[in-house]
């Protein structure tokens, strides 16, 4: 049994050093890097189990110039909806390759405490949880991970917490208080259970590791992306001059139109995704949280 990481950024690379404890494990990325072990694509391809790390925006055009499938099985490691057709990830790879063959990873953990080996906990899930255990068994002694069944749960957790954690960062930048940012959060998980309702994920998804535990990590911590994302917007920082500085994807920006179109289209009640989406596209922050505040 051989894993090879797709994707060398900061995650995937916290992931290889994790796996490769106690596995034979490899890595690639689109530019070579200084790492042991790192290998070029094709090599990584023709390993039995792969951990993609590639950004939802460019994974179909990545599976469709470079990907064949040989019976792989792949660990999805990065998190969104793919905003140009509103397609979440699991709907995307299975264009490529089974359900069966695919498992996704979700829960509280920041690639930097990762690589410093802090204890941390995740979740595997997969329509074959067969293939969730044998994944979840990849992990180190410090990586707590469990096995679970509810594919669409942990999609919707991983992608709708990002949306919310720009929020928290708003919160924050705005200096509204420790009080204003956990009602936030907390209604922020009822608009995530919301959401993954209509689409038959289980209550208990939203109420563990993938959901609450990650959200309340993403959206109240320095070390997330999208809550540093809310930080420049609370200071009327535009938005390219935030993500430049950011210098990595923050999916929170583009899921967060993908969420508001998705829940139009079903008549989805998204009060925060709907003001986070307008604050992206311009919307004053105070006059927006304000409205968060006082709705129900």
């Amino acid at each position: 049994m051989k894993i090879a990481v797709i994707g060398a950024g900061k995650w995937g690379t916290a992931l290889f050093h994790a796996i490769r404890e106690n596995h034979e494990c490899v890595i690639t990325s689109r530019t070579p890097r200084d790492i042991q072990g790192f290998v070029d694509l094709d090599e990584a391809l023709n390993c039995e189990y792969l951990v993609s790390t590639v950004p939802t925006q460019s994974v179909n055009e990545w599976l469709v110039k470079n990907f064949n499938f040989k019976n792989q099985k792949i660990l999805v490691a990065s998190k969104g909806i793919e905003t140009s057709t509103n397609r979440f990830l699991n709907e995307i790879y299975e264009n490529f390759l089974p359900g069966e063959n695919l498992a996704f990873l979700s829960g509280p953990t920041f690639a930097k405490e990762v690589e410093k080996k802090l204890p941390c906990a995740l979740v595997v899930s997969s329509k074959d949880i067969k293939l969730a255990k044998k994944i979840a068994s990849f992990f180190p002694n410090f990586m707590k991970a469990y096995a679970d069944d509810d594919v669409v749960g942990a999609e919707i957790c991983g992608a709708y917490k990002n949306v919310i954690a720009i929020a928290g960062g708003i919160c924050d930048g705005l200096g509204l208080g420790n009080n204003a940012r956990a009602s936030l959060i907390s209604r922020g998980l009822v608009e995530m259970a919301r959401f993954g309702k209509f689409f038959g994920a289980k209550d208990d998804t939203f109420l563990g590791l993938s959901g609450a535990g990650d959200l309340f990590l993403t959206a109240s911590s320095v070390l997330s992306r999208n809550y540093r994302v809310g930080m420049g917007l609370a200071k009327n920082e535009s938005l390219d001059k935030i993500l430049n500085n950011l210098g990595e994807v923050a999916e929170g920006v583009p899921t967060a139109k993908a969420i508001c179109d998705i829940a139009q289209k079903n008549d989805i009640y998204t009060p925060i995704a709907v003001e986070v989406a307008a604050m992206i596209d311009g919307k004053d922050v105070s006059q927006s949280v304000k409205i968060l505040l006082s709705k129900k």
